[in-house]
């Protein structure tokens, strides 16, 4: 019995990696996605389930499923010539509000909604030091420099420049805290304060892809795939043998 509980423990691991591994695979393009990896631990059980073996009986060895570690490494950064494409060299987050509240996302492929806000492709609104960034109807040739502040030509006047504010962005102390509420998007616990970045190096024009290396992904899957089938065929090789054991024990002598 110990040994198909073991079996068991090990297939609800891998069933588990297996669907971490096909999110991070299924979102290879969305832009500033942060791969999820699963985190194991062995538990030791006080003693086999029985009580009458010869000798002591031996702690067994099961898997737990502990928690979910975010990757929160860089992703490559892709120049797309947009204006409003924006990356992030180095640590920070932009700040945006979404109907459950303040945000914090990597994901700078931004927009305007038709009030002219700086939205994301979700429609979240982008948030400047000073609240909302707005553009006026005749606005062009935006400007973004690195510190993330945001400048336009007014009109048709090629001289006359304006500011349209400022990118917020922040950083944590314990990034770890953060947890995932989208594609792309990020929460933070009550009492996580975000720290201003002192040193902001934004990058126009580009953003930031996903951090899930592919390959090592595909290869994972197919060695999480292969592992799952092995354990199969062991717990089904106990079961014939047990299957066996009780036949013989049953058979009637002659």
């Amino acid at each position: 019995m110990n040994a198909h509980l073991v079996g068991l423990s090990r297939q609800m691991s891998l069933k588990r990696e297996m669907d971490v591994i096909a999110n991070n695979i299924a979102n290879i393009n969305t832009t500033g996605f942060k791969a999820d990896t699963p985190l194991f631990e062995e538990y030791l059980m006080p003693g086999a389930s029985a009580h009458h073996f010869a000798a002591q009986d031996r702690q067994v060895s099961y898997v737990q499923d502990r928690s979910t570690f975010i990757d929160q490494t860089q992703g490559a950064i892709q120049h797309t010539g947009s204006p409003l494409d924006v990356a992030i060299e180095g640590e920070g987050f932009f700040v945006v509000q979404t109907p459950r509240g303040e945000r914090y996302t990597r994901n700078g492929a931004f927009q305007l909604d038709a009030q002219g806000q700086l939205v994301t492709s979700e429609g979240y609104v982008v948030q400047g030091e000073a609240g909302p960034i707005v553009f006026q109807t005749l606005d062009n040739s935006i400007m973004i420099s690195k510190e993330g502040t945001i400048t336009v030509r007014e009109g048709g006047d090629a001289i006359s420049v304006a500011i349209r504010g400022k990118l917020r962005l922040v950083r944590f102390d314990q990034i770890q805290q953060l947890r995932k509420d989208g594609g792309s998007t990020f929460s933070a616990p009550a009492g996580a304060i975000p720290d201003d970045v002192d040193q902001p190096n934004i990058v126009q024009g580009a953003i930031e892809k996903s951090n899930v290396r592919s390959v090592l992904a595909m290869t994972r899957m197919i060695e999480v795939s292969r592992t799952y089938s092995q354990v199969s065929g062991i717990l089904q090789n106990q079961h014939d043998q047990r299957r066996g054991a009780v036949d013989k024990l049953a058979e009637v002598p002659a």
